[in-house]
């Protein structure tokens, strides 16, 4: 077991955030000029086309890329879609994005037009740059986003009205550009979050966020490889993780930190499965990872004994939902790396988690806060609860020294009311909500009790019911519907709609094929509700909310007795 060094790590810690700081200079220019010839991305795909760049070329692609933005009339503030998955050109269009101060937005290549019309629209997003995968969607809805002016299309397929091939766009520029200078303070990026109700908010995140980020990657990652003050570590470090390059955990969890520290990333352009997973940590002899559990579980029961291939790995990430008792064994002892569960949200993230090397981590926790990152249990009046009392988890914006947590989102676009909520006092000065209940122990340590509000995890992939529930009603047959998860084995969770039905309308096997069809061409395919259960009415409060929490200790209580809806 671990020594424990938790306390000393986190009375020593300080936080040193330049006053001028971007996050392109900090992942790519300072290498390309220090290392140019250091690998930067391993692309890898399911076509069996495989190329490596070095940071070099990932900066001559980025200064072409920024010289043709500013050309297309990109300027310092205008939001830019990503809509790409794992490819040398996704990390291309962040790093050039940062040097012109624009902020960048991943969107997932599974939104469906309705999806991106919303986040789209809401940002006022003056280019997308997408695969050609991601057109048709796009196609649909450009001309309901008068702001979107053109598309810089990815891959082999013809263009039309003022889309742009991507290649083409960047041969017509020069491979020199001086970048803007930016504050750690400036806006880097918006990310779209869950709603528990409503629309979905998009998390404006600084420029510091990065830095806020290090200190739980690191120590997530056994410090092994990743710390700039140790300079006999080995610096033969590669990372991979399927986590999508459109959401947090796999911008900040992966591609922005490894490329922050000058290591390689491996880009996987695919679908998962176990063996493919074996494979690319041995074909690239991936050091470091970060696995959803989902993608543990599955290497689990399809390899009992993982270290037939010769696998390098050495830290090992997990977080969405807990890990469990089986898979934490199976890492520890058939892996031979013992995985550090890691809890952090787009708004703060990175900021409780496990590192084995450092302190001894207790399975089944949600771990400790990282060093730099002040967390309590706290009630509904802000208070921090008693040792063993169940609350809400909160992060306070100052660490324990007093100083700003660089980790904090800027607030929510275009929508203060929703920030000013999200804190429990002053945004700034106070403690920052989570919306997950924990309790936690004496040395620090939380265990998860469950959401304070609807928002669940299905497979690692968040849900908010708002838009799902939302996307149902414009179903003509639907006159209600309410979203909550269904207990699942293997999932975590299933989306399941309670669903009221308009008058006239029979709800019989076609219309619940029909209503998952609606919600599958519209949002993203892992939103649609695998179950459907017509009824005559919601649970509704005095006030007219539907009371979702009924619904989800119903299908608690289903579970638990073994019972399922005929």
């Amino acid at each position: 077991m671990a020594e424990d060094h938790y306390a000393q790590l986190h009375a020593a810690f300080r936080w040193q955030v330049p006053e001028d700081f971007n996050i392109a200079e900090a992942c790519c220019g300072r290498w390309a000029r220090d290392t140019p010839k250091a690998t930067a991305i391993y692309f890898d795909s399911e076509s069996g086309c495989r190329a490596q760049y070095s940071f070099a070329q990932l900066q001559r692609a980025a200064n072409r890329l920024s010289n043709a933005l500013l050309n297309q009339g990109v300027r310092r503030g205008h939001r830019v879609a990503i809509v790409l998955p794992q490819r040398f050109e996704t990390a291309v269009a962040h790093i050039a994005i940062q040097q012109i101060g624009a902020v960048a937005m991943p969107l997932s290549m599974l939104f469906g037009a309705e999806a991106l019309e919303y986040r789209l629209q809401d940002s006022g997003t003056v280019l997308a740059i997408a695969a050609c995968e991601a057109l048709a969607a796009l196609r649909e809805v450009k001309a309901r986003c008068p702001a979107l002016r053109r598309v810089l299309v990815v891959g082999d397929s013809p263009v039309q009205g003022d889309e742009l091939p991507w290649m083409e766009a960047l041969q017509a520029e020069e491979a020199r550009f001086k970048p803007v200078a930016t504050k750690h303070s400036d806006p880097a990026i918006l990310i779209y979050t869950s709603g528990t109700t409503g629309a979905p908010k998009g998390a404006l995140i600084p420029q510091r966020a990065l830095v806020g980020n290090l200190s739980g990657f690191i120590a997530s990652q056994d410090w092994f490889g990743f710390d700039p003050f140790d300079a006999t570590r080995p610096s033969d470090a590669v990372f991979w993780s399927p986590a999508d390059w459109a959401w947090t955990g796999g911008l900040m969890d992966a591609l922005l930190p490894t490329l922050y520290f000058g290591r390689p990333i491996v880009a996987w352009q695919g679908r998962f499965s176990a063996a493919k997973a074996f494979e690319l940590m041995s074909t690239y002899g991936v050091t470091h990872s970060f696995l959803f559990p989902t993608a543990l579980k599955a290497m689990m029961k399809a390899e009992p004994r993982p270290k037939r291939h010769a696998l390098k790995l050495r830290a090992l990430m997990s977080a969405g939902e807990a890990v469990g008792d089986a898979v934490f064994a199976w890492c520890r002892d058939a892996l031979g790396v013992p995985v550090n569960e890691m809890f952090g949200q787009t708004e703060m993230n990175y900021v409780v988690g496990n590192c084995q090397a450092l302190w001894p981590a207790r399975p089944g926790s949600m771990g400790r806060a990282y060093p730099g990152h002040r967390v309590a249990v706290i009630d509904d009046a802000g208070r921090e609860c008693a040792q063993g009392e169940i609350g809400e988890v909160a992060v306070h914006a100052r660490d324990r020294h007093g100083v700003p947590d660089p980790v904090f989102f800027l607030g929510y676009w275009n929508n203060e009311a929703a920030t000013q909520a999200k804190f429990s006092g002053t945004p700034g000065d106070s403690w920052c909500r989570t919306g997950d209940l924990a309790r936690q122990d004496a040395d620090g340590t939380l265990w998860y009790e469950g959401r304070a509000d609807d928002v669940f995890k299905s497979a690692g992939y968040r849900i908010g019911p708002g838009e799902i529930e939302n996307c149902l009603l414009k179903h003509p047959a639907v006159a209600n519907a309410a979203v909550v998860p269904k207990p699942d084995a293997e999932r975590g969770a299933l989306v399941k709609a309670y669903v009221v039905l308009a008058e006239g309308q029979a709800g019989d096997a076609a219309l619940v094929e029909a209503l998952q069809a609606h919600v599958k061409a519209r949002l993203a395919p892992y939103e649609y509700p695998k179950e459907i259960e017509f009824i005559e009415a919601l649970p509704m409060t005095t006030t007219g909310k539907v009371q979702r929490r009924v619904l989800r200790l119903q299908e608690e209580q289903r579970a638990a007795s073994g019972r399922a809806v005929a």
